[in-house]
This record gives structure tokens, sequence and C-alpha cells, in this order.
């Protein structure tokens, strides 16, 4: 609910940093909750499409190439102008699997270890347009390894399938 709140401007419309109202190819830049927003060392910005069904980096498609490269390239333009962070300096990235599902992309300061951030969970969001402008239904074919705490839900039922 916290995300449609912010797209329908019913909650921290005053925190927006940049917005692309666009329905097919927009989103709303936004700072994460965890950043607080004092220092740039640890500088996490969250993007959250306008389209609610995509939920996953599992949905997408090269259909979704023209949002993913405008979340790119409007989301760096935004922060360097507003922070004066320039793009070569943010990790931009995806995860999967996500806290929540709505298609959303972190943008961090490249030397913040932000949770989620390592290589099992966080998929680069340019690596993510290079694959599905090669591949359009690749993160459909694709195996994607996860990692997963002993007290998730998912992974009892991993467990209880013989899986792991």
């Amino acid at each position: 609910q916290w995300v449609y709140n912010i797209l329908e401007k019913k909650a921290e419309a005053d925190r927006i940093v940049h917005e692309n109202p666009d329905p097919s190819n927009g989103f709303v830049l936004v700072p994460d909750l965890k950043w607080n927003q004092n220092q740039l060392d640890d500088l996490y910005l969250i993007a959250l499409v306008h389209r609610w069904e995509i939920k996953s980096l599992r949905d997408l498609t090269a259909e979704h190439l023209p949002l993913l490269r405008n979340v790119l390239q409007e989301g760096k333009e935004a922060i360097v102008k507003r922070f004066g962070v320039p793009g070569s300096q943010l990790r931009i990235y995806l995860h999967y699997q996500p806290s929540y599902y709505h298609l959303h992309v972190h943008f961090t300061a490249l030397g913040y270890d932000a949770p989620g951030s390592s290589v099992e969970r966080a998929h680069l969001l340019a690596d993510v347009i290079d694959n599905l402008a090669m591949d359009s239904m690749y993160y459909q074919k694709r195996a994607l390894t996860f990692p997963l705490r002993a007290d998730e839900p998912l992974f009892k039922k991993f467990q209880e399938a013989g899986k792991v």
C-alpha cells in the first residue's frame, strides 16, 4: 500500500525527487526510508514504476526496455542534479527476490554496502537492459539464484519439497 500511496500522491509527495508521469514508461524517484538524507555516503533512493502489473524481474521482457532505459537515464540525471552524485558513483539494481512485488529499482552510493546489494540478490539495471535486448524472454527462461534465511516461509517450502 505504501507504494501505491506514493504513486497516487496520497503520501510522501513532498519527498519526490523526480517523476516521469508517463503511465507506460514513467516512474517516481523517492529517497528510501533507510536514508536520512543528511550525508551522501549512504545515499539510497528507490524508483517506483507507474505500471502496477510489473511485479518483479521475472515479468520483464524487451517490451519494457523503454521504461528501464528511462529509469536508468532519468534517475541518474535527477540524482546528479539534486545531490551532485554522478552516475559513475551509483549502484543501480533490482532485487530478486524483491521485498515487495511492485517493480522498483534501487539507486545507492557505490561505496555504501546497502542491504541486499550483494551479487546473489542484486541485478544491475544496465545488465538487465542488455540481457533483455539480447533475448526478450531472458528472465522468464533463466534460473535465478537467490539467498533465503532459514526462518523464511519460502525456505521451509523448499525444505518440504526436498530441494534444500
